[in-house]
Formats: structure tokens, C-alpha cells, sequence
């Protein structure tokens, strides 16, 4: 059976809700951060040496990298669906928003985050962090305007890792400032495979 492996507060909610579109069997192995320096627990790296988090086990394979196990889960068990064919006008806008998520996108996120942490020694970066958020947000946002998904017209392996994204850009008063994310966000959350995948493993 396929294996999560799991780390509190960290982004595994993509991969079962995305093991929920495919209809795979799996099992969730849940991991806690320590308390005080948020890392990981040394026995998730007994699954892969960064002890990163999420990890999926299938057989033999052992992925980190939530793009590349979106990737191989499409690849393995989509049988079409989730992804354009590569020979397809769409397939390059597909495999460039797939990385962006995680290779551009969250970078800010990740800065705002860490920088916040610092109080008033980080003062003075949180323009540039703001501004480089407002800008990758709001080119999202663009890029939704009138279309329900970043891909085609169904859901893509390339909505699933931008979700996380968009999550939070919405949070707050961000709704209101990035409505079409809004609406995509409302869209995703309303799926039933979204919704089981919260149901059990929680939001």
C-alpha cells in the first residue's frame, strides 16, 4: 500500500487529496515537529535521509519533493487524467506551474514566515517580502481570470500543487484582494476527494 509520511504543518494535504482524485488505497504515518526548534523527528529520516516532509513510499520508490510525487502519482496512476498529453498545446504551461509552486511561489511565503519570527530586526526586509508576495500573488490571481482551473478546463496536477498557494493568499483579508483565487480555493475545498482527504487527515 501506498505510504505518506506525514510532519505536522507541513504541505501533505496535496498529495491525499490527490491520492482521493486517483482512488488509490493508502495510509497516512503522522510525524511531530519538535516543539521547540520546529524540526523534524530523527525517525523520518529512517524513511529519507533529509527527513523531509511529505515522503511517499510506493514499493521500492521513495519520493521526496511534493511536484515530483505529484508528478509520479499522475505519471503511475492517472491513466490521462490530471495532467495534458505532452505532445498537447497545454503540456508546457502545465510542467512550468507545476515547479513555479514550489520553486518561486513559496519562496516569499516561506520569507514572510521566517522573517516575522525575527520581530523588529526583521523590519526591515518586510517591504521587499511584501512586495515580492503582492507580485507572485497577484500574477495567480491574473492568471485565473476567466478560467476555473490554471490548466485546461478540469483539475491538473498543476492546480493541486498551486493550492497550497493559493490557500494562503486567501487567508485574511486576501479574499477580497485575489478574488479569482478565492474562488479556485472555494472550488478545490468543495471537491468530494478534497473533502474525504480532509475528513480523515484533518484540514
Amino acid at each position: 500500500m501506498i505510504e505518506v509520511h506525514h510532519l505536522n504543518q507541513s504541505r501533505s494535504r496535496r498529495i491525499t487529496w490527490l491520492l482521493e482524485e486517483l482512488g488509490l488505497d493508502y495510509r497516512v504515518i503522522a510525524y511531530q515537529r519538535d516543539p521547540q526548534t520546529r524540526l523534524a523527528p530523527p525517525e523520518l529520516k529512517a524513511i529519507h535521509p533529509l527527513g523531509k516532509a511529505p515522503v511517499l513510499r510506493d514499493g521500492d520508490t521513495v519520493l521526496i519533493e511534493s511536484g515530483a510525487i505529484v508528478d509520479y502519482l499522475i505519471r503511475t496512476y492517472g491513466n490521462g487524467r490530471f495532467a495534458p498529453a505532452p505532445d498537447s498545446a497545454d503540456y508546457n504551461r502545465y510542467v512550468q506551474l507545476l515547479h513555479y509552486a514550489e520553486g518561486s511561489a513559496m519562496l516569499p511565503i516561506l520569507l514572510q514566515l521566517y522573517v516575522g519570527r525575527l520581530g523588529e530586526a526583521g523590519a526591515p526586509l518586510h517591504p521587499r517580502i511584501d512586495g515580492e508576495l503582492a507580485n507572485h500573488l497577484g500574477y495567480l490571481d491574473g492568471e485565473l481570470e476567466g478560467r476555473d482551473y490554471f490548466v485546461g478546463d478540469d483539475l491538473s496536477g498543476a492546480d493541486v500543487q498551486l493550492s497550497f498557494v493559493a490557500q494562503i493568499a486567501v487567508a485574511g483579508d486576501g479574499r477580497a484582494r485575489y478574488p479569482n483565487l478565492a474562488r479556485f480555493v472555494d472550488r478545490l475545498q468543495a471537491r468530494p476527494a478534497y473533502r474525504r482527504a480532509a475528513d480523515k487527515h484533518g484540514e
